[in-house]
């Protein structure tokens, strides 16, 4: 999966693509390469960033200080770190 990689610390690195001002959050599908999640929120204030990171906390089930933004906080592309799982645990976790 192009959006899903292992960086050298173990950590497992999402690349998305954020649609804000969705219907409901969810995750969309591929979208250029990247994983695209809708968020409710408007891009504004972070709120679409907190929203990210409390969606994908509750799919993969882990705390969302395991959630780290690698760049892309004021783009709707994203790079993100996930610690305290393994790659194969998000893929089947976002599946």
């Amino acid at each position: 999966m192009p959006f899903l990689s292992t960086a050298k610390d173990g950590s497992v690195v999402l690349r998305i693509y954020v649609q804000p001002k969705a219907s409901k959050p969810r995750i969309i599908g591929l979208y250029d390469g990247l994983l695209k999640i809708g968020v409710a929120s408007p891009p504004v204030d972070g709120k679409a960033n907190r929203e990210v990171v409390k969606f994908l906390a509750k799919c993969l089930r882990i705390p969302k200080n395991s959630i780290v933004f690698k760049s892309g906080l004021q783009s709707r592309r994203k790079i993100l770190a996930v610690t305290g799982l393994t790659g194969e645990e998000v893929r089947r976790a976002l599946n």
